[in-house]
């Protein structure tokens, strides 16, 4: 029974060490920004975390150029391009002919910056150079260019800078509206004042015609909500501008008094017979 016992916990700790690892591999890394956590910027993270609905998305461009030179780019957005060989290449190149590989730049060293509607990856970092750029490390150059409406397209290559002594690298340009800068709403804030009013005084005469209607089940003008008082508004108003606006005190007669009935005489009954003809 305790053999029994024993081989059991050891096949639990075999399967929660199986189930570790597991998750340790599905779970992909991403970028880590050169330097320590402690100096990264807020604007940093929060443009990678602006970036990050790109990090699904595979690219792929491919180069000829004679005979000689024959390759496929394969590009990610924080996120290793192979995660099975856990060597952090965000932008490897792939040779078409003798399918060697060469990872331009790695997500574990990274930089990001941005502009108006522009952002810049950066990945540092790669295989390092053969006789050119003083055998340093590769570098990609990701420009990626405010375009609305789409979420990534247009991924290509612009150049390669290895004719230098230092600093070389590659550089790639790719469209995203992740990209582009908030856009400012036109509307100012009285007419936005005037569209919620309006919308209120909608939502009131719609929503009381029906109660009347359906509800209280009145017919005609009785429908409008609070007829009688709409009605008597004009008196309402009228009273009102009578007490704030009276200048004088309310129990000085006015100087003008209408002409009554009482004070007309009676009709003259004077005729005209001397006017028509003998």
């Amino acid at each position: 029974m305790s053999s029994l016992c024993h081989t059991s916990a050891v096949l639990v700790v075999f399967m929660a060490l199986a189930v570790s690892v597991g998750a340790e591999q599905l779970e992909e890394k991403s970028c880590d920004v050169i330097g320590d956590e402690s100096s990264e910027s807020q604007t940093e993270r929060a443009l990678l975390k602006k970036l990050e609905p790109l990090s699904q998305m595979r690219f792929n461009v491919t180069v000829e150029k004679g005979k000689t030179e024959n390759y496929i780019y394969h590009f990610r957005v924080c996120r290793e391009v192979n995660s099975s060989q856990h060597d952090f290449g965000g932008l490897v190149q792939t040779d078409r002919q003798g399918r060697r590989t060469t990872v331009i730049g790695r997500i574990n060293e990274t930089q990001v910056f941005n502009g108006s509607d522009w952002i810049m990856l950066i990945y540092k970092g790669g295989d390092s150079y053969g006789s050119h750029c003083s055998g340093e490390k590769r570098r990609a150059v990701i420009m990626i260019s405010c375009k609305r409406g789409v979420i990534a397209s247009s991924f290509s290559i612009i150049s390669e800078e290895r004719e230098k002594e230092q600093e070389c690298f590659y550089l790639f340009e790719m469209d995203s509206s992740l990209a582009c800068p908030a856009e400012d709403s036109h509307l100012s804030v009285g007419s936005i004042l005037l569209i919620t009013f309006a919308s209120l005084i909608a939502v009131y005469i719609i929503g009381g015609f029906l109660y009347q209607r359906l509800v209280v089940g009145a017919k005609g003008m009785e429908q409008f909500p609070h007829f009688a008082f709409w009605q008597d508004l004009g008196n309402l108003v009228a009273d009102g501008c009578d007490f704030v606006c009276r200048s004088k005190p309310r129990n000085v007669p006015a100087a003008y008094r209408g002409v009554g009935d009482d004070q007309l005489g009676e009709e003259s009954e004077e005729r005209d017979d001397h006017l028509l003809p003998m």
